[in-house]
């Protein structure tokens, strides 16, 4: 199968280059992303292999229709960025990577928290000029606090394990209970019962119509004061004026984002350039807010699973055998 692989890193050539070996597959690598404009692109793939920042929407779908492509293959979990009805109106298959490894993004999880409470992010910045000062540097123990975990998959199984061995005490909310959350230790909760009850939170759900903006001026009044918000799931689960609001008041006591909701700038060196995006400029300027670019799911384990899924995503499709990781609408 000939595929278009776009927003392609030089990691992404490294992993696909050994996973595609001995296989029929063969990769062309396109560093634009994805869209309607760069759709002509995808001249001659027979699938287009996508991220999480590519627009997939329904007229970059018809162009890709009329060039004869035949599969959308998400090297990630989340589908949010495809219009899924207009893919089935075109007869173009979506497949994704549903669990390409539920530890690295969990244990990122707990490096954020262990990060922001201990500031040690501050502290190594402080240290290398020379300026040894404990002063605003105080954390808390983690061990016997209440944490909660919204969405139970198979990230937040790992991340109710990890707080359960911190000697936390773990409260869940997903639609749908998990039996393994549930012997991990957690323990089902509503909504309310969790923000109002946790004194770190942390997201793991996906971003679909009940989750947008799951976490808005409501939910940040609902919380304990001094919370630890931390979102690894896609940044429109959280509104961020909503989260500046949290800070300025000090109803939130720290904030650690993996992701944003307008995240062009990810996954890009953009430090030579004026950050035009004023709500994330002023989030940087909090001394208790902790991002990173996206990085949580990077590491050699994940990338190597990505692309072995994504390829085997695509010779299911190739030899008409059921896939389990299809998307349908």
């Amino acid at each position: 199968m000939q595929i278009a692989l776009f927003s392609a890193k030089s990691y992404d050539r490294q992993f696909f280059d050994a996973a595609v070996a001995g296989t029929e597959h063969e990769v062309r690598y396109v560093e634009a992303a994805f869209s309607e404009d760069a759709a002509p692109l995808a001249a001659g793939a027979d699938a287009v292999c996508i991220f999480v920042n590519d627009r997939c929407d329904a007229a970059a779908i018809d162009a890709l229709a009329d060039l004869g492509v035949k599969a959308i293959a998400l090297r990630c979990a989340g589908f949010n960025n495809v219009d899924l009805p207009a893919a089935t109106r075109r007869g173009l298959a979506v497949v994704r990577v549903p669990a390409y490894s539920p530890h690295a993004v969990a244990e990122h999880t707990l490096g954020l928290i262990l990060c922001l409470n201990r500031r040690i992010h501050r502290a190594y910045n402080r240290v290398r000029e020379h300026n040894f000062s404990l002063s605003g540097l105080l954390g808390f123990d983690l061990h016997g606090k209440t944490c909660g975990v919204v969405g139970t998959g198979a990230i937040g199984v790992e991340v109710v394990k990890i707080l359960r061995g911190f000697g936390c005490r773990v409260l869940a909310v997903d639609p749908r209970e998990n039996p393994a959350a549930i012997d991990a230790g957690a323990e089902y909760v509503d909504m309310p019962t969790l923000l109002a009850e946790s004194d770190v939170i942390c997201l793991h759900c996906p971003l679909n119509d009940a989750t947008r903006r799951l976490i808005d001026h409501a939910a940040v009044e609902a919380m304990k004061p001094g919370v630890m918000l931390v979102n690894v799931s896609r940044g429109a689960v959280v509104d961020h004026a909503a989260v500046l609001g949290g800070l300025k008041s000090g109803k939130l006591g720290a904030l650690a984002l993996d992701v944003y909701e307008e995240e062009d700038l990810f996954f890009r060196d953009v430090s030579d350039e004026i950050l035009g995006d004023d709500q994330l400029a002023r989030l940087l300027t909090f001394p208790n807010v902790l991002v990173t670019g996206h990085q949580a799911f990077f590491t050699r384990e994940a990338l190597t699973a990505i692309a072995e899924t994504t390829l085997a995503n695509l010779a299911d499709l190739e030899a008409n055998r059921d896939c389990p990781n299809r998307v349908l609408p």
